[in-house]
């Protein structure tokens, strides 16, 4: 994984999904969708929690190489 993407990730996994949770959340009070809402931003955070999990072990994967000098 190329250090760019890594930081797409990341970005991704500790911004965007957890603001679109939120805003899943707050939406579906306002427009009555009831459990449907908490569903959504569940899975939501689930997949960032998922991610963040990945990217957490390839940074210490990549930082932690025996080969490296």
């Amino acid at each position: 994984m190329t250090n760019k993407v890594y930081d797409i990730l990341k970005w991704i996994s500790i911004i965007v999904l957890p603001a679109v949770s939120t805003f899943i959340v707050v939406i579906s009070k306002i427009w009555g969708w009831g459990d449907l809402g908490s569903l959504i931003a569940q899975t939501i955070t689930a997949v960032a929690v998922l991610l963040g999990t990945i990217l957490g072990i390839s940074n210490y994967k990549y930082t932690h190489d025996p080969f490296s000098v």
